[in-house]
C-alpha cells in the first residue's frame, strides 16, 4: 500500500502524518492498534479524518451518548461505509470491535475512533474488550489488517490507556502525541514575519492552530501597530470564542472536578510562584495538600514540572498553555470589566503586567526551546538534551543566583561529568550589557567547582528583546564562548 500524500490544507504536521501513514500502510497480516492523543484544538480530528479519507478508510467521531446510542450510530456509519442495505446491527461492543476488524480482511484499512474517551465513559469495559479482540492468535485479529486508531483529547485518560496494568498496555504499535506548533511554526501559520510581533502573539495564543482559524476567524494583526487593537477585538472581546477558552480548557477534562482549586493553582504559577511551597502559600494550603491537584494538572497537560539541574530534589512548575497564563494574569482579575466590554481600559492598564507575567516568562521559554530544537550544535558546543531554568546556591557567600537557561548535553556513558553547554540570561524588556556578561562569568566560575558538570566549553548566552549595548556586542565579536540572541535570530537562525 502506497503512503498517502498529506493534503495541502493540513499545515505543518509532516512528522505526525508520516508516522500515521507508515502505520496504516503496513501490509503485514494481523490487526494493529495505534493511540493518538493531544489537547483539543491541535488539529487531531482534521489529521485523522483526512488520513482516513486519503486511504479510503473508516472514520467515526464519537459523541457524549449512551452505550446503546453510540452502538447504533456506529452501526449506521458502518452500513454507509460498506454500502450495506441498512445499518449494521451491533449487539454489544464485542461484536462492534469484531466488525471493525472485519473491514481489514482484504487489505490494510484505516479505522479511526475519534473522541474515544466518550465511548469509554458509557462503556467502561471497552478497553478490555479491545484487548481481548487483539489477543495474539485470535482468528479475528490474525485474518485482519485493520489499522485501528484510538484518539482522544482527555490527556489524563489517554495517558493511562497504555500505562502500568491498563488492559491495552503492550497492544499498541503506535503512540502518537499531537503537540501545539512550536513558536517558529506558529509564526508561519499566523503569517507573521516581524519576530517581535511573533513573540508577543505567541505569548498569548501559543501554537494552537484553532485559535487562528475558528476562534478569531483568521483575524491576525496587520502589523506591530495593530497588536493592541487585535488583543482588544480578538482576545478580550466577550463575543469571540477565545474570550472564554481558558475556562473551558479546565472544564473539559473529566479529572478536573474542583475547578476553583485548579484555577487558584494556575493563578499562583502565573504570578511567578513556581515551587510547591510558593503555590501553597499563595492559595493558603499546606504544601503536602497540593500533591493531588498538581498531579492532575500535570496529567491534563496544563502544568509541567521541571527538575532544577543545579539543586537535587528541587523542581519548579510552569504553565504549558500560553492562553491560560494570559487568562490568569490579565483576564481573570478583571473579568467583570471585560464582560462589560471594557477590554480597551483593561488592556491599557495591564501593559506592565503583561510584560512581566506573560511576555517575559514566555520569551524565556522560547529561548529554551530554541536551544533544544534550532540551535546549531557548533554554536553551543554540542546537542542540547535538556534546557531549563535553574538556581545556583553559593554556600561560601550564602547567596543564590537565578539562571534563565541551563543547557545540558547528553549524559556520558560512564560516570564522568555531564557537559554543561550553556548558561544564560534572558530578558525581554531591557537591553543587556557588559554587566550581564560579567555576572554570567562569575556564575560559570562558581560552577567550575561544582562536581557532576563539565564546564570546559560552557557558553554564556544572553538573549534580549531590546537588543544589546555596544560594549557587549564588541566583546561577543571576539569571543567564541559568548552567544547573543535576539528575536530575529530566534526566528531565522
Amino acid at each position: 500500500m502506497a503512503l498517502p500524500t498529506k493534503p495541502t490544507r493540513i499545515f505543518d504536521r509532516d512528522v505526525e502524518w508520516g508516522e500515521l501513514a507508515r502505520f496504516i500502510a503496513d501490509e503485514r497480516p494481523g490487526a494493529t492498534l495505534g493511540v493518538v492523543s493531544g489537547r483539543r484544538r491541535q488539529g487531531k480530528t482534521l489529521l485523522l479524518y483526512e488520513l482516513a479519507r486519503a486511504s479510503r478508510g473508516f472514520y467515526f467521531g464519537a459523541t457524549e451518548a449512551t452505550e446503546t446510542e453510540s452502538l447504533r450510530r456506529l452501526g449506521e456509519a458502518l452500513g454507509a461505509y460498506t454500502n450495506a442495505p441498512g445499518p449494521v446491527h451491533l449487539a454489544d461492543w464485542g461484536s462492534a470491535v469484531d466488525a471493525l476488524l472485519a473491514l481489514g480482511r482484504d487489505r490494510p484499512v484505516t479505522v479511526v475512533l475519534d473522541e474515544f474517551p466518550y465511548l469509554v465513559r458509557a462503556a467502561r469495559d471497552l478497553p478490555s474488550i479491545i484487548q481481548h479482540a487483539l489477543t495474539p492468535g485470535r482468528p479475528e485479529r490474525t485474518e485482519s489488517r485493520t489499522r485501528l486508531l484510538l484518539c482522544g483529547s482527555a490527556l489524563s485518560f489517554m495517558g493511562g490507556l497504555l500505562a502500568g496494568s491498563a488492559p491495552l498496555r503492550g497492544r499498541a504499535g503506535l503512540e502518537l502525541p499531537v503537540q501545539p506548533l512550536d513558536y517558529r511554526a506558529a509564526a508561519a501559520f499566523w503569517q507573521i514575519e516581524d519576530p517581535l510581533l511573533a513573540v508577543r502573539i505567541f505569548a498569548i495564543v501559543g501554537g494552537t492552530p484553532a485559535y487562528r482559524r475558528e476562534y478569531v476567524q483568521d483575524d491576525a494583526p496587520a502589523g506591530p501597530d495593530d497588536f493592541d487593537d487585535w488583543v482588544v477585538r480578538a482576545v478580550l472581546n466577550p463575543a469571540r470564542p477565545l474570550f472564554r477558552e481558558a475556562r473551558y480548557l479546565l472544564a473539559e477534562d473529566p479529572d478536573l472536578r474542583d475547578t476553583a482549586l485548579y484555577h487558584s493553582v494556575l493563578a499562583a504559577v502565573a504570578e511567578g510562584n513556581a515551587s510547591r511551597g510558593g503555590i501553597a502559600g499563595y492559595i493558603g494550603r499546606k504544601a503536602n495538600d497540593l500533591q493531588h491537584p498538581l498531579t492532575v494538572l500535570e496529567d491534563a497537560g496544563l502544568l509541567l514540572r521541571e527538575p532544577d539541574p543545579l539543586r537535587s530534589g528541587r523542581s519548579s512548575y510552569r504553565i504549558t498553555e500560553p492562553l491560560i497564563t494570559f487568562y490568569q494574569a490579565i483576564m481573570r482579575p478583571a473579568w467583570t470589566a471585560l464582560e462589560q466590554r471594557r477590554g480597551g481600559d483593561v488592556w491599557r492598564r495591564s501593559q506592565r503586567r503583561y510584560a512581566s507575567a506573560v511576555l517575559g516568562p514566555r520569551f524565556e521559554e522560547i529561548v529554551r526551546q530554541w536551544s533544544l530544537r534550532f540551535a546549531d550544535p557548533d554554536l553551543l558546543g554540542g546537542l542540547v538534551a535538556e534546557a531549563s531554568a535553574a538556581t545556583l546556591t553559593d554556600p561560601a557567600s550564602r547567596t543564590s543566583h537565578e539562571l534563565d537557561l541551563v543547557a545540558l548535553g547528553e549524559p556520558p556513558l560512564g560516570d564522568g561529568p555531564r557537559p554543561l553547554l550553556a548558561i544564560g540570561e534572558v530578558k525581554w524588556g531591557r537591553q543587556l550589557g557588559r554587566a550581564d556578561l560579567e555576572r554570567l562569568e562569575r556564575i560559570r566560575a562558581l560552577l567550575v567547582r561544582r562536581p557532576g558538570f563539565d564546564t570546559t566549553d560552557t557558553r554564556l548566552l544572553l538573549a534580549s528583546g531590546q537588543g544589546f549595548a555596544d560594549a557587549l556586542v564588541e566583546a561577543a565579536s571576539v569571543r567564541s564562548d559568548v552567544v547573543l540572541l535576539d528575536p530575529a535570530r530566534l526566528y531565522g537562525g
